[in-house]
């Protein structure tokens, strides 16, 4: 659809700080000032910051998911978050942006810069241990980053299941929470 003067407030999420991002880390637009308040009083949490770029919507269109060309974000995560990552701590990643952003960092140990990283099945996380993200567009990286901490056939079941439920997808839509 087209985008409308409401989306300047709804498409926002309350983490965003800097200007950069083309789109907004939509896992985030789940998260109440609220309900982000409680979480931080049970649980430690750090934030990134991520730019996410248009390339994120683009179609695998590859024959081979392999081949296709992946799409780079900027980043920047502080020595406070990086402590934590470097720990043996569980990961809750709050979206695929976070995820490829934190799985980068423990593949390469980069604080600041570009992230190409394409988590696919065939390129498992390795330090995210969990995961919250929308469902995704079909024969898109997002939906192949799921795939990637479920595999491929849990996935197709999820998204069935989303379907026969009426659960909303994309940008706007529900969440799934992957433990």
């Amino acid at each position: 659809r087209e985008d409308n003067a409401d989306d300047a407030r709804d498409y926002q999420t309350l983490f965003a700080k800097n200007a950069g991002a083309v789109a907004a880390p939509t896992a985030s637009l789940h998260f109440t000032p609220e309900l982000f308040q409680a979480l931080e009083q049970a649980y430690q949490t750090h934030k990134i910051t991520l730019h996410v770029g248009a390339g994120t919507f683009k179609p695998v269109e590859a024959k081979q998911i392999l081949d296709h060309p992946m799409h780079s974000e900027y980043f920047h995560i502080s020595d406070e978050a990086a402590s934590i990552l470097d720990s043996d701590r569980k990961i809750l990643a709050i979206g695929t942006t976070v995820t490829r952003t934190v799985e980068y960092y423990a593949r390469t140990g980069k604080k600041d810069g570009e992230c190409d990283l394409f988590l696919n099945p065939h390129n498992l996380p390795q330090r995210v241990d969990h995961l919250l993200t929308n469902f995704h567009l079909p024969k898109s990286t997002l939906i192949m980053l799921v795939s990637a901490f479920v595999g491929r056939e849990k996935t197709l079941a999820l998204y069935e299941e989303a379907i026969v439920h009426q659960y909303r997808f994309f940008s706007y839509g529900d969440a799934m929470l992957i433990l």
